[in-house]
């Protein structure tokens, strides 16, 4: 269930993607529709990263082509903000929480220009809606995993963009940080902001997202989240081996996901 949309965002034709001759990717067809938060689904290996990755030039095609904003990715580069996963990142390298989100400003400066009074501003209110501002002086390095998380959501903030692809920014963080990221994520479509995640938990997904991609190294299928997240499409996305299957179809029928904070709540 392939869905196009109106006047797209993201235009994907024909996309193969290769790791040592090995497709990882292939034959990509899809659009994205304009300030909606979009999720990308499917399990581990299905190409979720690599595909993100395509989409910013930071890993070359075997075929195909994408359009962004109806434009070549290099002419419109300095409207388009990425977060990768924490995983891949040194957060032994010396720096400040500030330095780390002034970082989302360096486009708007040029070369070798310094951040002026009005990017730290940014900057401090780009960390006070992620309720770091009392860490700005703090290194990285010594913040928790979920801290860190939200310091790279706060210099995407701070890139001011109008396109945000995130790699799975509720991995490693607890329900509250999880909870502050949604809502800020929704704020952000609410403005005309499009946003597209990495997600990986399936018992979330009709609470958090419009509209929603499968994938298993083809897409599966791509639509608004009502019409697209079913049983059937899961089924074809997961090839049954997703032991969580069942009780997704289940929830499904009923119309009821339980909260992520409910189910902590029980645990605890």
């Amino acid at each position: 269930m392939i869905i196009q949309a109106d006047d797209p965002i993201v235009e994907i034709h024909d996309l193969t993607v290769s790791y040592d001759k090995k497709p990882v990717l292939w034959g990509v067809d899809l659009t994205l529709p304009k300030g909606q938060l979009i999720g990308i689904i499917g399990p581990n290996g299905a190409g979720k990263s690599t595909l993100i990755k395509a989409i910013m030039g930071l890993i070359p095609n075997s075929s195909g082509y994408i359009k962004l904003f109806d434009d070549e990715l290099s002419n419109v580069r300095d409207r388009i903000s990425y977060v990768p996963q924490r995983e891949t990142v040194d957060w032994d390298f010396p720096a400040s929480v500030m330095d780390i989100v002034l970082m989302g400003r360096y486009g708007k400066l040029g070369i070798f220009k310094r951040p002026r009074k009005v990017d730290r501003e940014v900057a401090l209110d780009s960390l006070r809606k992620v309720d770091l501002e009392g860490y700005k002086d703090r290194q990285i390095s010594q913040l928790s995993g979920g801290q860190q998380q939200r310091v790279f959501l706060a210099r995407a903030l701070a890139q001011q963009a109008d396109l945000y692809f995130m790699d799975e920014p509720f991995a490693g963080v607890d329900a509250a940080t999880e909870k502050t990221i949604i809502k800020l994520l929704r704020e952000m479509t609410e403005r005309g902001n499009t946003v597209v995640v990495v997600h990986h938990d399936l018992q979330s997904v009709t609470q958090y997202f419009d509209w929603v991609l499968m994938l298993n190294m083809r897409l599966v299928a791509s639509g608004p989240t009502a019409e697209t997240f079913n049983t059937e499409m899961l089924q074809e996305t997961y090839g049954g081996k997703l032991t969580l299957l069942s009780e997704v179809g289940n929830l499904l029928k009923q119309g009821a996901f339980p909260s992520r904070e409910k189910n902590e709540q029980v645990k605890s």
